[in-house]
Protein backbone atom coordinates (compact mmCIF):
# COMPACT_ATOMS: atom_id res chain seq x y z
CA UNK A 1 0.00 0.00 0.00
CA UNK A 2 2.84 2.40 0.85
CA UNK A 3 4.46 1.81 -2.55
CA UNK A 4 1.17 2.61 -4.33
CA UNK A 5 0.86 5.85 -2.39
CA UNK A 6 4.41 6.94 -3.17
CA UNK A 7 4.04 6.11 -6.87
CA UNK A 8 0.73 7.98 -7.06
CA UNK A 9 2.21 11.09 -5.41
CA UNK A 10 5.31 10.91 -7.64
CA UNK A 11 3.20 10.80 -10.82
CA UNK A 12 1.09 13.77 -9.74
CA UNK A 13 4.20 15.78 -8.87
CA UNK A 14 5.67 14.92 -12.28
CA UNK A 15 2.52 16.00 -14.12
CA UNK A 16 1.85 19.26 -12.29
CA UNK A 17 4.70 20.48 -10.06
CA UNK A 18 7.82 18.57 -11.12
CA UNK A 19 11.21 18.51 -9.42
CA UNK A 20 14.30 19.27 -11.58
CA UNK A 21 14.79 15.53 -12.18
CA UNK A 22 11.13 15.10 -13.15
CA UNK A 23 11.43 18.08 -15.52
CA UNK A 24 14.33 16.31 -17.23
CA UNK A 25 12.17 13.20 -17.71
CA UNK A 26 9.36 15.42 -18.98
CA UNK A 27 11.60 16.85 -21.73
CA UNK A 28 12.51 13.33 -22.86
CA UNK A 29 8.84 12.70 -23.65
CA UNK A 30 8.45 15.84 -25.82
CA UNK A 31 8.44 13.87 -29.14
CA UNK A 32 5.55 11.74 -27.87
CA UNK A 33 3.75 14.88 -26.69
CA UNK A 34 4.01 16.35 -30.19
CA UNK A 35 2.51 13.18 -31.68
CA UNK A 36 -0.28 13.31 -29.09
CA UNK A 37 -1.06 16.95 -29.94
CA UNK A 38 -1.15 16.21 -33.67
CA UNK A 39 -3.69 13.41 -33.04
CA UNK A 40 -5.82 15.67 -30.83
CA UNK A 41 -5.72 18.50 -33.38
CA UNK A 42 -6.75 16.15 -36.20
CA UNK A 43 -9.69 14.82 -34.17
CA UNK A 44 -10.89 18.34 -33.39
CA UNK A 45 -10.57 19.61 -36.98
CA UNK A 46 -12.11 16.54 -38.63
CA UNK A 47 -15.11 16.18 -36.30
CA UNK A 48 -18.55 17.28 -37.47
CA UNK A 49 -20.78 18.56 -34.67
CA UNK A 50 -24.08 16.75 -34.19
CA UNK A 51 -27.08 18.52 -32.68
CA UNK A 52 -29.41 16.31 -30.63
CA UNK A 53 -32.28 18.75 -30.32
CA UNK A 54 -31.76 19.42 -26.61
CA UNK A 55 -29.31 21.74 -24.82
CA UNK A 56 -26.12 20.00 -23.71
CA UNK A 57 -23.84 21.61 -21.14
CA UNK A 58 -20.32 20.20 -20.83
CA UNK A 59 -18.42 20.74 -17.59
CA UNK A 60 -14.78 19.90 -18.16
CA UNK A 61 -11.16 20.87 -17.64
CA UNK A 62 -7.90 20.91 -19.57
CA UNK A 63 -5.77 19.19 -16.97
CA UNK A 64 -5.74 15.54 -15.96
CA UNK A 65 -7.72 14.72 -12.84
CA UNK A 66 -10.15 16.63 -10.69
CA UNK A 67 -10.76 20.34 -10.63
CA UNK A 68 -14.25 20.45 -9.17
CA UNK A 69 -16.30 19.11 -12.11
CA UNK A 70 -18.66 17.03 -9.96
CA UNK A 71 -19.58 19.71 -7.37
CA UNK A 72 -19.91 22.36 -10.11
CA UNK A 73 -22.22 20.04 -12.06
CA UNK A 74 -24.29 19.49 -8.92
CA UNK A 75 -24.48 23.25 -8.28
CA UNK A 76 -25.62 24.00 -11.85
CA UNK A 77 -28.01 21.05 -12.24
CA UNK A 78 -29.76 20.95 -8.85
CA UNK A 79 -32.47 23.50 -9.73
CA UNK A 80 -33.10 22.31 -13.29
CA UNK A 81 -36.10 20.23 -14.40
CA UNK A 82 -36.01 17.10 -16.56
CA UNK A 83 -32.22 17.04 -16.35
CA UNK A 84 -29.80 14.22 -17.08
CA UNK A 85 -26.16 13.99 -16.08
CA UNK A 86 -24.03 11.82 -18.35
CA UNK A 87 -20.54 10.60 -17.53
CA UNK A 88 -18.17 7.82 -18.47
CA UNK A 89 -18.14 6.29 -15.00
CA UNK A 90 -14.43 5.95 -14.27
CA UNK A 91 -13.55 3.22 -11.79
CA UNK A 92 -16.78 1.23 -12.26
CA UNK A 93 -16.71 -2.53 -12.66
CA UNK A 94 -19.32 -2.49 -15.43
CA UNK A 95 -19.10 -1.76 -19.14
CA UNK A 96 -21.63 -0.24 -21.48
CA UNK A 97 -24.62 1.99 -20.83
CA UNK A 98 -26.41 1.99 -17.47
CA UNK A 99 -29.11 4.26 -16.08
CA UNK A 100 -27.82 4.70 -12.52
CA UNK A 101 -30.75 6.79 -11.33
CA UNK A 102 -33.97 7.93 -12.95
CA UNK A 103 -35.73 11.01 -11.57
CA UNK A 104 -33.82 10.49 -8.33
CA UNK A 105 -34.55 6.77 -7.92
CA UNK A 106 -31.25 4.89 -7.68
CA UNK A 107 -31.36 1.77 -9.86
CA UNK A 108 -27.80 0.38 -9.66
CA UNK A 109 -25.09 -0.25 -7.06
CA UNK A 110 -21.74 1.53 -6.81
CA UNK A 111 -19.86 -1.29 -8.53
CA UNK A 112 -21.97 -0.64 -11.61
CA UNK A 113 -22.00 3.14 -11.32
CA UNK A 114 -18.54 4.12 -10.08
CA UNK A 115 -17.97 6.69 -7.34
CA UNK A 116 -18.78 9.92 -9.22
CA UNK A 117 -22.04 8.66 -10.72
CA UNK A 118 -23.25 7.42 -7.34
CA UNK A 119 -22.36 10.73 -5.70
CA UNK A 120 -24.26 12.59 -8.43
CA UNK A 121 -27.25 10.26 -8.02
CA UNK A 122 -27.41 10.90 -4.28
CA UNK A 123 -26.81 14.63 -4.61
CA UNK A 124 -29.39 15.27 -7.36
CA UNK A 125 -32.67 13.70 -6.17
CA UNK A 126 -34.64 14.92 -9.21
CA UNK A 127 -32.10 14.08 -11.93
CA UNK A 128 -31.37 11.10 -14.16
CA UNK A 129 -27.76 9.88 -14.11
CA UNK A 130 -26.39 7.75 -16.95
CA UNK A 131 -22.95 6.17 -17.38
CA UNK A 132 -21.61 5.17 -20.77
CA UNK A 133 -18.33 5.09 -22.64
CA UNK A 134 -20.32 6.27 -25.66
CA UNK A 135 -21.71 9.70 -24.80
CA UNK A 136 -23.81 9.85 -27.99
CA UNK A 137 -25.72 6.69 -27.04
CA UNK A 138 -26.21 8.11 -23.55
CA UNK A 139 -27.64 11.39 -24.90
CA UNK A 140 -30.10 9.44 -27.08
CA UNK A 141 -31.09 7.37 -24.02
CA UNK A 142 -31.61 10.54 -21.98
CA UNK A 143 -33.99 11.86 -24.65
CA UNK A 144 -35.88 8.54 -24.67
CA UNK A 145 -36.36 8.91 -20.89
CA UNK A 146 -37.88 12.35 -21.37
CA UNK A 147 -34.93 14.48 -20.30
CA UNK A 148 -34.85 17.97 -21.80
CA UNK A 149 -31.44 19.14 -20.60
CA UNK A 150 -28.13 17.24 -20.42
CA UNK A 151 -25.05 17.96 -18.36
CA UNK A 152 -22.05 16.20 -19.83
CA UNK A 153 -19.30 15.44 -17.32
CA UNK A 154 -15.81 15.93 -18.74
CA UNK A 155 -17.08 16.43 -22.28
CA UNK A 156 -14.75 19.11 -23.67
CA UNK A 157 -12.96 16.58 -25.88
CA UNK A 158 -16.22 15.25 -27.37
CA UNK A 159 -15.81 17.39 -30.47
CA UNK A 160 -18.61 15.67 -32.39
CA UNK A 161 -21.30 16.89 -29.96
CA UNK A 162 -22.86 20.34 -30.26
CA UNK A 163 -22.67 21.72 -26.72
CA UNK A 164 -22.04 24.68 -24.45
CA UNK A 165 -18.51 24.20 -23.07
CA UNK A 166 -17.66 25.23 -19.52
CA UNK A 167 -14.00 24.80 -18.58
CA UNK A 168 -12.84 24.85 -14.96
CA UNK A 169 -9.49 26.42 -14.21
CA UNK A 170 -7.53 25.49 -11.07
CA UNK A 171 -6.73 28.01 -8.36
CA UNK A 172 -3.05 27.14 -8.64
CA UNK A 173 -1.91 26.67 -12.22
CA UNK A 174 0.46 23.72 -12.84
CA UNK A 175 4.14 24.56 -13.22
CA UNK A 176 4.35 21.96 -15.96
CA UNK A 177 2.62 23.47 -19.01
CA UNK A 178 3.12 20.52 -21.36
CA UNK A 179 0.46 18.13 -22.64
CA UNK A 180 0.53 14.39 -21.97
CA UNK A 181 2.81 12.53 -21.53
CA UNK A 182 5.25 15.36 -20.77
CA UNK A 183 2.78 17.12 -18.50
CA UNK A 184 -0.70 17.15 -17.04
CA UNK A 185 -2.56 19.05 -19.77
CA UNK A 186 -4.87 17.06 -22.01
CA UNK A 187 -5.02 19.93 -24.51
CA UNK A 188 -2.85 23.04 -24.87
CA UNK A 189 -3.45 25.78 -22.32
CA UNK A 190 -4.50 28.19 -25.07
CA UNK A 191 -7.69 26.12 -25.53
CA UNK A 192 -9.27 27.96 -22.60
CA UNK A 193 -9.99 30.68 -25.16
CA UNK A 194 -12.21 28.33 -27.19
CA UNK A 195 -14.63 27.53 -24.35
CA UNK A 196 -18.01 29.24 -24.05
CA UNK A 197 -17.28 29.92 -20.40
CA UNK A 198 -14.31 29.56 -18.03
CA UNK A 199 -14.78 29.32 -14.26
CA UNK A 200 -11.64 29.81 -12.17
CA UNK A 201 -11.40 28.53 -8.61
CA UNK A 202 -10.73 31.35 -6.18
CA UNK A 203 -12.30 33.90 -8.54
CA UNK A 204 -15.57 32.52 -9.88
CA UNK A 205 -16.10 29.84 -7.27
CA UNK A 206 -14.71 28.72 -3.93
CA UNK A 207 -14.77 25.49 -2.01
CA UNK A 208 -16.30 25.49 1.46
CA UNK A 209 -15.77 22.56 3.80
CA UNK A 210 -17.97 21.20 6.57
CA UNK A 211 -17.01 18.17 8.64
CA UNK A 212 -19.85 15.72 9.25
CA UNK A 213 -20.18 12.65 11.44
CA UNK A 214 -23.29 10.49 10.95
CA UNK A 215 -24.84 13.28 8.92
CA UNK A 216 -24.35 15.94 11.60
CA UNK A 217 -21.90 18.86 11.37
CA UNK A 218 -19.09 18.79 13.93
CA UNK A 219 -17.47 22.08 14.87
CA UNK A 220 -14.10 20.80 16.07
CA UNK A 221 -11.96 17.91 14.86
CA UNK A 222 -10.19 15.52 17.26
CA UNK A 223 -6.44 15.88 17.75
CA UNK A 224 -5.40 12.76 15.80
CA UNK A 225 -6.69 12.84 12.22
CA UNK A 226 -5.72 11.24 8.92
CA UNK A 227 -7.16 11.78 5.44
CA UNK A 228 -8.02 8.66 3.44
CA UNK A 229 -8.83 9.34 -0.20
CA UNK A 230 -8.68 8.17 -3.81
CA UNK A 231 -8.99 11.43 -5.72
CA UNK A 232 -6.63 13.17 -8.08
CA UNK A 233 -4.18 15.69 -6.59
CA UNK A 234 -5.01 14.57 -3.06
CA UNK A 235 -2.55 16.99 -1.43
CA UNK A 236 -5.01 19.83 -2.11
CA UNK A 237 -7.22 18.42 0.68
CA UNK A 238 -4.63 19.47 3.26
CA UNK A 239 -5.60 23.10 2.59
CA UNK A 240 -9.07 22.47 4.03
CA UNK A 241 -7.98 20.87 7.30
CA UNK A 242 -7.47 23.36 10.17
CA UNK A 243 -4.63 21.37 11.74
CA UNK A 244 -1.67 19.26 10.59
CA UNK A 245 -2.57 15.72 9.61
CA UNK A 246 -1.37 12.75 7.64
CA UNK A 247 -2.54 11.80 4.16
CA UNK A 248 -3.22 8.32 2.75
CA UNK A 249 -3.67 8.69 -0.99
CA UNK A 250 -4.71 6.04 -3.52
CA UNK A 251 -5.00 6.49 -7.32
CA UNK A 252 -8.05 8.39 -8.57
CA UNK A 253 -11.28 6.28 -8.55
CA UNK A 254 -9.55 3.43 -6.69
CA UNK A 255 -11.95 0.86 -5.21
CA UNK A 256 -11.01 0.28 -1.57
CA UNK A 257 -10.74 -3.31 -0.34
CA UNK A 258 -11.42 -4.73 3.09
CA UNK A 259 -7.68 -5.33 3.46
CA UNK A 260 -6.95 -1.66 2.70
CA UNK A 261 -9.29 -0.58 5.48
CA UNK A 262 -7.89 -3.13 7.95
CA UNK A 263 -4.35 -1.90 7.30
CA UNK A 264 -5.39 1.76 7.73
CA UNK A 265 -7.31 1.08 10.95
CA UNK A 266 -4.40 -0.94 12.37
CA UNK A 267 -1.77 1.63 11.35
CA UNK A 268 -3.84 4.58 12.64
CA UNK A 269 -5.52 3.10 15.68
CA UNK A 270 -7.27 5.83 17.66
CA UNK A 271 -7.24 8.25 14.71
CA UNK A 272 -10.27 9.91 13.15
CA UNK A 273 -10.36 9.19 9.41
CA UNK A 274 -11.40 12.05 7.13
CA UNK A 275 -12.62 11.39 3.61
CA UNK A 276 -14.29 13.16 0.67
CA UNK A 277 -17.84 12.73 -0.60
CA UNK A 278 -16.59 10.79 -3.62
CA UNK A 279 -14.70 8.40 -1.36
CA UNK A 280 -17.48 8.22 1.23
CA UNK A 281 -19.88 6.45 -1.14
CA UNK A 282 -17.29 3.67 -1.46
CA UNK A 283 -16.35 3.51 2.23
CA UNK A 284 -19.87 3.34 3.68
CA UNK A 285 -20.04 -0.45 3.34
CA UNK A 286 -17.03 -0.93 5.66
CA UNK A 287 -18.83 0.61 8.68
CA UNK A 288 -15.77 2.56 9.85
CA UNK A 289 -16.67 3.87 13.31
CA UNK A 290 -14.38 6.91 13.33
CA UNK A 291 -15.11 8.05 9.77
CA UNK A 292 -15.77 11.78 9.21
CA UNK A 293 -16.96 13.28 5.92
CA UNK A 294 -15.13 16.29 4.51
CA UNK A 295 -18.15 17.80 2.80
CA UNK A 296 -16.56 20.06 0.19
CA UNK A 297 -19.27 22.28 -1.23
CA UNK A 298 -19.07 24.90 -3.96
CA UNK A 299 -19.96 28.56 -3.56
CA UNK A 300 -20.38 30.35 -6.88
CA UNK A 301 -19.51 34.03 -6.97
CA UNK A 302 -22.70 36.09 -7.26
CA UNK A 303 -21.03 38.23 -9.93
CA UNK A 304 -20.57 35.31 -12.34
CA UNK A 305 -22.61 35.98 -15.47
CA UNK A 306 -24.53 32.87 -16.56
CA UNK A 307 -26.68 34.75 -19.09
CA UNK A 308 -25.06 33.06 -22.11
CA UNK A 309 -25.66 29.65 -20.55
CA UNK A 310 -29.33 30.46 -19.96
CA UNK A 311 -29.65 31.81 -23.52
CA UNK A 312 -28.24 28.53 -24.84
CA UNK A 313 -30.86 26.56 -22.90
CA UNK A 314 -33.76 28.84 -23.86
CA UNK A 315 -32.71 28.77 -27.52
CA UNK A 316 -33.78 25.13 -27.68
CA UNK A 317 -37.11 25.91 -26.00
CA UNK A 318 -37.83 28.47 -28.71
CA UNK A 319 -36.49 26.39 -31.61
CA UNK A 320 -38.36 23.23 -30.68
CA UNK A 321 -41.72 24.58 -29.45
Amino acid sequence: MLLKQKLNIWIEEYLFFPTPFQKFISFLFIPFTLIYMIIISFKRISSKKQDFGIPIISVGNLIVGGSGKTPITIALAKDKKDVAVILRGYGRESEGLYVISQNGKILEDIQTSGDEAMLLSKSLPKATVIVSEDRVKAIIKAKELGCKLVFLDDGFSKYQINKFDILLRPKKEPDNIFCLPSGGYREPKMMYATANMVLKEGVDFNRVVKFKKDGKVIEELPSNIVILTAISKAKRLLDFVPKPCELISFPDHYSFTKLDIEVVEKSYKGFTILTTSKDFVKLEKFNIKNLVLMDLDIELNKDVDFSNLEKHIKMYDITHD
